[in-house]
């Protein structure tokens, strides 16, 4: 097994002042299923304008504003019912001026944690709706054919390319690559680029036909932050949701980093239940931070049978401590649950503005060196550009996770090329 590096950046997300104070690199973004405004953090976090945001759960929007840029159009209409037209009105651009459109259609259909295709093809409850899910992605490329913005980011969990959900993602593939533009899609691994997370999502990104520009991904990072990174330094302060007297007992018998199971079996010989509950170690990274939140959390502090209050969870998902979040503890949860990290995104992002964006401003041709800093250069937080970095550990054990398996970004813009990973 690789020895970490003695040294790392010292773990810390930017305010959202010095989040407001990152001068704008020139580039504009249109979010779609924005949901609290996880991804358009990220954005900003490498210094874009998020020119228009959709977003349809009431609940999610209300967050959305609470942090939005005083620039942003927020749309709260089902994207159903909006056209590319509707869009560019809003923002006052013609087909082809958008610089990147992002989207995170919803994923419980996909979701190894859910029921997937049980599912598909119906209406069912989505956090304060009730819709259908399986869909939306073909919603996000009708509009991606119409606003033909330079790139675009989509994300989706590591499950749509497995198992019967894999037809699906040819299919969305083919759609993506029919709206005019050259596909590449990648299953990252959060923990491994600046977030004390272990949570693997497939990322899709598209560079417009006539700009002749292959598609990027970041380069993973030589390190990760473990939960003791993360809550360094983080109020104590708040709501936690407690275990009941007899899980309690499991929690006291489990050992860090284990599943209740450990602990049930041992309180009630023979006793088996399967669940996810688990007590976190403080020394290896969290593992997927789930939507469930308030009555069915899963994961537990490691010193107390409680979970995690908001602001702890916060930091495991790389939001700002003063990103404000609205509603219960259990809404509150869910939305940070559904996001993609803030600072994953900020280098997905950052890795599109200087290996696409700024090739197209300058003239710069798709053969030349890739060079990628994050925007963040003032924060003590900030990672190496990818180009500094080496390609990544390949078996660093971190609680759940199979990093050899996600640590480098798998291609799967063929499906022959999936691996099976892993996702909570």
């Amino acid at each position: 097994m690789p020895t970490m590096p003695t040294s790392k950046p010292a773990y810390r997300v930017p305010t959202m002042a010095e989040i407001a104070a990152i001068p704008w690199n020139g580039f504009t973004v249109a979010s779609t299923f924005s949901g609290g405004g996880g991804s358009s953090l990220g954005y900003r976090m490498a210094g874009f304008r998020v020119v228009y945001a959709n977003e349809f759960v009431e609940a999610a929007r209300a967050t959305y504003a609470a942090n939005m840029s005083p620039y942003t159009f927020l749309d709260g209409r089902d994207i159903r019912t909006i056209t590319a037209a509707d869009v560019l009105a809003a923002i006052n651009m013609q087909p082809g001026e958008l610089d990147l459109l992002d989207g995170s259609p919803p994923c419980a259909s996909f979701s190894t944690a859910g029921k997937r295709e049980a599912g598909w093809g119906k209406v069912k409850s989505y956090s304060d709706t009730s819709q259908r899910t399986d869909d939306l992605f073909f919603e996000y490329s009708r509009i991606l054919e119409g606003v033909q913005p330079k790139t675009f980011v989509a994300e989706n969990v590591s499950g749509l390319v497995k198992g019967t959900a894999k037809g699906y993602f040819l299919e969305i593939l083919h759609a993506l690559k029919s709206a005019g533009y050259r596909v590449n899609a990648k299953l990252l691994n959060s923990q491994w680029l600046g977030v004390p997370q272990g949570r693997q999502r497939l990322i899709f990104v598209g560079v417009r036909n006539n700009l002749d520009l292959a598609p990027v991904h970041p380069k993973p990072f030589p390190y990760y932050y473990t939960l003791r990174d993360a809550l360094a330094g983080c109020s104590t302060e708040g709501f936690r949701e407690g275990l009941s007297p007899r899980m309690t007992e499991w929690w006291r018998h489990t050992k860090p980093g284990r599943t209740l199971d450990e602990g049930h079996a041992i309180v009630e010989p023979g006793a088996t239940s399967g669940m996810t509950k688990t007590r976190l170690a403080w020394d290896r990274v969290p593992p997927t931070v789930l939507a469930r939140g308030g009555g069915t959390c899963d994961y537990y502090h490691p010193d107390r049978p409680e979970s995690f209050t908001i602001a702890e969870v916060r930091r495991i998902c790389s939001f700002p401590d003063d990103f404000q979040l609205l509603g219960n503890f259990k809404q509150q949860w869910e939305r940070m649950g559904r996001a993609v990290p803030p600072v994953m995104m900020s280098h997905i992002a950052a890795a599109v503005r200087d290996g696409v964006l700024r090739k197209v401003s300058t003239g710069i041709k798709s053969s030349d060196a890739l060079q990628v800093s994050t925007g963040l250069e003032n924060f003590d937080a900030r990672v190496p550009a990818p180009d500094q970095v080496s390609t990544g550990p390949a078996d660093f054990e971190a609680c759940a996770l199979q990093p050899e398996k996600v640590s480098t970004g798998l291609d799967v813009s063929s499906v022959d090329q999936v691996q099976a990973g892993y996702e909570p």
